[in-house]
């Protein structure tokens, strides 16, 4: 069952978290020397070495343990990327918890924003905003919070630009209220 949760979203088309997966599965596959590959020249090594000089039985045990070895190698590997995508989901899971209690709270951050001088230099310079959180997002792998301006315009938030969260009061909420209808 796909929920917002367990979905990722890369150039614009949503996976669920396993259908995602096994693209990623099958695209590093087939650049990978996997066991089958290494069993396949083995096989081919076998069939076609010289009946008067045959394999000395100590290289061919060494390349079996070679194999083994392989095998064991690309197993852990294949469980610590289980291990890394689920501590990844967990992580993801828990700081969009964590944001979602701030639903309905009051909200200050900055941004940068790009503009010229008068002579046509770009000039970087910070801006201080306010808003009321009112939903999480979670896009491409970065957690980000929506946030309403007081214009009733909508701004996604990253997490590291946010300065004060605060409890909205009747009077925040009112000033809010009334900077929205006062522009409309």
């Amino acid at each position: 069952m796909s929920n917002p949760l367990n979905t990722i979203t890369v150039d614009g088309v949503t996976y669920n978290s396993e259908a995602y997966a096994n693209t990623q599965t099958k695209t590093s596959k087939d650049r990978e020397l996997d066991k089958d590959a290494f069993i396949k020249l083995l096989v081919t090594q076998l069939q076609y070495q010289d009946p008067l000089e045959p394999q000395d039985n100590n290289e061919f045990i060494a390349e079996m343990a070679q194999f083994s070895s392989l095998e064991q190698i690309t197993n852990m590997t294949d469980a610590l990327k289980e291990i890394n995508t689920m501590v990844g989901n967990i992580d993801t899971s828990v700081l969009v918890g964590q944001l979602s209690s701030m639903i309905g709270k009051g909200v200050d951050w900055s941004e940068e924003v790009q503009s010229a001088d008068e002579e046509g230099n770009p000039v970087a310079s910070t801006q201080d905003y306010s808003g009321v959180i009112t939903g999480v997002t979670v896009a491409d792998g970065v957690t980000r919070v929506i946030v309403t301006a007081a214009d009733g315009s909508n701004h996604y938030v990253n997490i590291s630009n946010i300065s004060n969260v605060y409890e909205l009061t009747e009077a925040t909420a009112q000033e809010n209220a009334v900077e929205t209808t006062s522009e409309i």
